[in-house]
């Protein structure tokens, strides 16, 4: 990597920690510049010892976050930080990480441990400028991360059968950007995109490792419940 290379990505990671008196312009702009920073890489399954789960919910003027780090055998947790702030930022489609990375960021910063890999309750590179929160926080956190979401944002692709484990690909802009997992017999699947540090192969992998009888993954489940107003 070149200095220049070097300034650029430095400038980038820190607009992404701060995000203070940002406008919606500079938050499309930053997303651009930002998604061409995201690796994509394999991760050895067995190099996941200490897995999180990520999430946000929002009421009432307020944000609160929670971050649950677990055991990856057993689900056993090891860890629960969160942080509740009042949103700074409007509720706009594809510009959700803008409300919701700056208490992300003070509940990361509690942590004792850091994580193996982030399971993040939202979209990664199944975003329409391919940056969605998993890519946004693995960036500003420097770990690897995952996208793990209810629901399509982008894209377009064939419905996986009914089978729990079954997927089908989701394609955008003539690239597969997740897959559409079934993660539970006869429930709506769920979309799988790459946040940062892993491939797609490998996020596959570590969301099949997590799931139990439910729909979504233990430590999503988790910080779900310690996220709640």
């Amino acid at each position: 990597m070149t200095i220049d290379n070097k300034v650029f990505r430095s400038k980038v990671i820190k607009a992404l920690r701060a995000l203070r008196h940002i406008s919606v312009g500079q938050a499309i702009r930053l997303q651009v510049q930002a998604s061409a920073l995201i690796i994509q890489q394999p991760l050895g399954g067995n190099r996941i010892k200490l897995i999180a789960g990520v999430d946000v919910s929002v009421k009432g003027g307020m944000v609160r976050a929670a971050i649950v780090t677990m055991n990856m055998d057993g689900f056993e947790i090891v860890e629960t930080q969160t942080a509740q702030r009042r949103l700074e930022f409007p509720y706009i489609p594809g510009l959700l990480a803008f409300r919701e990375a700056p208490v992300l960021m003070q509940a990361f910063r509690k942590l004792r441990s850091v994580p193996d890999v982030a399971l993040v309750d939202g979209h990664g590179l199944c975003h329409p400028r391919l940056f969605g929160l998993a890519c946004h926080m693995g960036l500003a956190w420097d770990i690897p991360t995952i996208g793990v979401a209810k629901s399509r944002l982008v894209g377009a692709g064939p419905e996986p059968g009914e089978q729990k484990g079954a997927w089908a690909p989701l394609e955008f802009q003539g690239q597969v950007v997740a897959r559409v997992l079934r993660s539970r017999e006869r429930v709506k699947p769920i979309f799988i995109s790459v946040g940062h540090r892993v491939d797609l192969p490998t996020a596959m992998e570590v969301v099949l490792r997590s799931l139990t009888r439910y729909r979504l993954p233990e430590p999503i489940r988790a910080a779900h419940k310690a996220a709640a107003l």
